[in-house]
Parts: structure tokens; C-alpha cells; sequence
């Protein structure tokens, strides 16, 4: 994993370099990928769910180059879905732009896979239990729309880590894809 964390020096450190208006509009076509992957359950019904998890990708990358950049990306993305689909606004900050952030702030802060794992899956179940238990909005549909109880918190959480290790390892194969593609000139 030193390796993923000595590319991803290597990539914020170049990203850093760029201008504003350069990383304004990465981090603008990123918020738009990722309200049109997560709107696409709306207007694609059936192919879309499958579609809609890719939005956590742009948040993750987003947050990956930069924390506040991906805070703002985060942001921007739940205003384009007012815009385009305002019923996904209740699913996307507690759930896949949640996922994405968490991931993202992880790999900036950690050099475990395991602790990224963790920490998605952390992200995941919080805002899972807050859609759940705090606005009794049945996300993972009326089977698992019970009163508060720990076996279902462990049932989500297994859920949380399997999701999480997923995405974990998607992002690790891309931050070798933006290293050899886009930052090719960096040493090895």
C-alpha cells in the first residue's frame, strides 16, 4: 500500500500545481459525472440502479486530489440533483457521496487498505442509520425497515465493509490509471 500512497503524493502534489481555474473545472466535470451516474436510477428505470453506485467514483476522486476540492464537489453534486432528480437528494449525501467521501478522506489519511475499508464502511453505516433511524426513510427497502436493533446495525455494517473493500480496491487501480495516463511524467 506504500506504493498507492507515494503515487497519490505524487499526484496531489502535481494537482496542487495547477491553476484554479483548471481544478475548478476538473472538480466541475467530476459533480456533474457523478449527478448524472446517481439521477441515472431515476430516468433509466431497472439499468440505472447499476449505474447510480458509480457516482461515488467522482466524489472519491475529488476528495482523493483534494479534501475541501472534494468537500465542494460533494456539495455541488447534491445542487445538481435538486435540478435534475430531487428524489435522489434523499439517497446521495447519506449514501454513495457519503461512501465517496469517506474513502476519499481515508486515502489522505491513511496508509492501510484495511483502515480505508473501515473508514467507507464507517461513512456507510452512518449515513445508512441516519436515513434509516433519524428520517424513517426505508433506503434498503420495507424488509429492513424495523425498530432500531443491533443485528440489523451488524447485518448494514457487513453490507458497509463488503461495498467499501469494493470501492477501496476500484480506487487503488485508479489512481494507477491517473498516474500512467494523466501524470505520466512523474518519477517512478
Amino acid at each position: 500500500m506504500n506504493k498507492i500512497k507515494k503515487d497519490l503524493h505524487q499526484i496531489q502534489t502535481e494537482f496542487g500545481k495547477w491553476p484554479k481555474a483548471k481544478k475548478i473545472v476538473l472538480i466541475s466535470i467530476l459533480s456533474s459525472i457523478g449527478a448524472i451516474f446517481q439521477s441515472a436510477g431515476g430516468f433509466l428505470p431497472g439499468v440505472g440502479y447499476f449505474i447510480s453506485p458509480l457516482a461515488t467514483a467522482p466524489i472519491m476522486l475529488c476528495t482523493i486530489f483534494s479534501v475541501p476540492l472534494g468537500f465542494a464537489s460533494y456539495v455541488l453534486t447534491a445542487l445538481l440533483l435538486v435540478i435534475l432528480q430531487p428524489a435522489e437528494l434523499i439517497i446521495f449525501p447519506f449514501t454513495t457521496g457519503l461512501l465517496g467521501l469517506f474513502i476519499g478522506i481515508s486515502f489522505n489519511l491513511f496508509q492501510r487498505k484495511l483502515s480505508h475499508i473501515l473508514n467507507g464502511a464507517a461513512g456507510l453505516l452512518i449515513g445508512i442509520c441516519i436515513l434509516l433511524y433519524g428520517i424513517n426513510f426505508p433506503v434498503l427497502g420495507p424488509a429492513f425497515f424495523r425498530p432500531f436493533n443491533i443485528a440489523m446495525i451488524g447485518l448494514i455494517f457487513i453490507f458497509s465493509a463488503f461495498y467499501s473493500w469494493i470501492w477501496v480496491v476500484l480506487c487503488t487501480r485508479l489512481i494507477k490509471i491517473i498516474k500512467r495516463i494523466y501524470f505520466r511524467n512523474l518519477p517512478k
